[in-house]
């Protein structure tokens, strides 16, 4: 199984938020901090926030912030939820495969994606940054271990 670059970066930008303490990152900082396009990341918050795993906050002590739900979501659900139910393979697409309507493998794939997003279900985000992860990104976000406090920022 291979995980989009979407999925990819936004479990990335839970995990960047899931170890923020000292203030709320903008979007273009944690755009930044991750070496990825600003306008991915803006889409990739923006979905987070729509499924309520992020909060973004405008204006004077704006920033992102990563919510009680972010925190405690299984990495399973998230998963499933921005990879979509789809098949991992397309046999019903414009060259559908002849073999279809007797194809063993097409519902092995799908009992082997389904043990994929069941192997990631038990973990939450919070867990994705227990030591060493956690530690390490602190050091290469430059977040703190004190509690949020906001700051003076522009725009998320």
């Amino acid at each position: 199984m291979r995980l989009t670059r979407f999925t990819d970066l936004a479990l990335r930008v839970l995990m960047r938020l899931a170890v923020e303490r000292t203030e709320l990152p903008t979007t273009r900082e944690v755009a930044e901090t991750m070496r990825v396009p600003y306008t991915h990341t803006a889409k990739v918050v923006a979905r987070l926030q729509h499924l309520g795993l992020v909060e973004a906050r405008r204006g004077r002590g704006g920033g992102l912030a990563l919510t009680g739900a972010g925190r405690a979501a299984s990495v399973g659900g998230v998963v499933r939820e921005l990879e979509g139910a789809g098949d991992v393979v397309d046999c019903e697409g414009d060259n559908a495969c002849p073999l279809s309507a007797a194809c063993v493998l097409r519902g092995a794939l799908r009992r082997a994606q389904e043990a994929f997003f069941a192997t990631l279900d038990p973990l939450t985000v919070g867990d994705l940054v227990a030591s060493p992860t956690g530690p390490l990104l602190i050091g290469i976000t430059g977040g703190g271990p004190g509690p949020a406090t906001g700051s003076a920022r522009p725009d998320p």
